[in-house]
């Protein structure tokens, strides 16, 4: 699968606006859940967007204040043992572990061109600790203080199609240290009926051993970087009609970044990141900035009575600011997307087929407009057995 450029799972923790899905504070219900999420580019050859893991949240694993949270991929573990009112009645601390293959692989894409033989396999792991405060245990929706701090060591390693005269990285230890705010928020499932989030974070990013890579040393590692976005987001549905709305706007900015630390948008998988940066008919990771304005909307209605099959249309554009070398024609990127989704009134599973129209997307040296399709799924064992109800 390395050769097809993919990664086997995206629950990477802070790499860029990467992160675990469940991040906000220690979930507080069960959860057992199987999700898997494939993105094909039909027109161009570029990196495919690919996770498949089992989600696992037991928040009642010793007593009531010890839980412990789970996503177990083919080649990859993130997981987070979760410590309810340790420090004081509103105060939990998590002590988080990860690792595994593929997790921090690295994807060239420059002007719309793969590049396979500047992209390379990139296998690690780490640990982080985190302290979740809830500021405000007076009102109804929750505000966190959301502290962080941690390391992952990576190992890189050359690709099925790396060239041999590239040089990857050494590899490095990355210690790094995160802080924020998030009101409300939202679960970690596909396409959620209701959700509200309103967030800000600001992230500092170490590595102990930098320096050149490349063709000839021709490109550099940051020895530091400090990332800082903010997003707001809303998920609501009409349960007695079967509709749903989604919004989302999120901006960031960065000093220093590098290819490892820039942020990266493409691709349509929802669960792919903590934030994703969704532009329909892009490749995964096509697009690399400085900073960055990203918005997005979708709206989903039934396609018959029961609501079993639904119809999902969807838009995103971003402003960017490209990290240098990275440059695009636009410096606005837009994409429109579509699908249909099938979900059981059981709601066990919900499986969603969808196609994606990039409209900025350089495909060529004159040609613009990329195209891409997929399969979504989400399979959940704590709901009625029989799924196809």
């Amino acid at each position: 699968m390395r050769g097809w450029g993919v990664t086997l799972l995206v629950l990477m923790l802070m790499q860029g606006l990467g992160g675990t899905i469940a991040k906000a504070q220690v979930d507080p219900y069960h959860r057992s859940m199987l999700q898997m999420g494939y993105d094909q580019p039909i027109n161009g050859r570029g990196p495919r967007g690919v996770y498949a893991y089992y989600y696992y949240n037991k928040p009642d694993l010793i007593g009531t204040n010890v839980a412990l949270r789970v996503a177990l991929a083919p080649a990859y573990v993130d997981g987070e043992l979760g410590l309810r009112e340790l420090i004081s009645p509103h105060t939990d601390l998590g002590l988080g572990f990860y690792g595994g293959a593929y997790g921090d692989n690295y994807y060239e894409v420059r002007n719309g061109r793969y590049l396979e033989g500047e992209s390379f396999d990139g296998h690690g792991g780490g640990a982080a600790i985190s302290l979740y405060q809830l500021v405000n245990p007076a009102m109804r929706i929750p505000l966190h203080l959301i502290a962080r701090a941690g390391f992952r060591y990576t190992a890189y390693a050359e690709g099925e199609e790396t060239d041999e005269g590239f040089e990857v990285p050494e590899s490095r230890p990355m210690p790094f240290a995160r802080v924020g705010l998030r009101w409300a928020g939202k679960e970690p499932v596909l396409y959620p009926d209701l959700g509200l989030e309103v967030s800000a974070w600001v992230e500092r990013q170490w590595r102990l051993e930098h320096g050149d890579f490349g063709f000839g040393n021709d490109r550099s590692m940051k020895g530091r970087t400090d990332l800082y976005w903010v997003y707001a987001g809303l998920d609501y549905a009409w349960t007695n009609v079967g509709h749903r709305v989604s919004l989302a706007v999120t901006a960031g900015g960065s000093s220093s970044p590098d290819r490892f630390s820039a942020w990266r948008l493409g691709g349509v998988l929802p669960l792919i990141a903590e934030f994703p940066l969704i532009l329909p008919g892009y490749y995964y990771q096509e697009l690399s900035a400085e900073r960055f304005v990203h918005l997005h909307a979708s709206y989903l209605f039934p396609l018959d009575s029961e609501g079993r099959f639904q119809f999902r249309v969807e838009a995103a554009s971003a402003r960017l600011e490209y990290l240098p070398g990275f440059e695009q024609p636009d410096d606005w990127q837009t994409g429109v997307g579509c699908g249909v989704t099938f979900t059981p009134k059981s709601k066990r599973c919900r499986i969603v087929a969808r196609y994606g129209y990039g409209f900025n997307a350089v495909r060529g040296e004159r040609d613009h407009g990329g195209h891409s399709v997929g399969l979504l799924m989400q399979y959940d064992f704590d709901r009625h057995p029989d799924w196809w109800r």
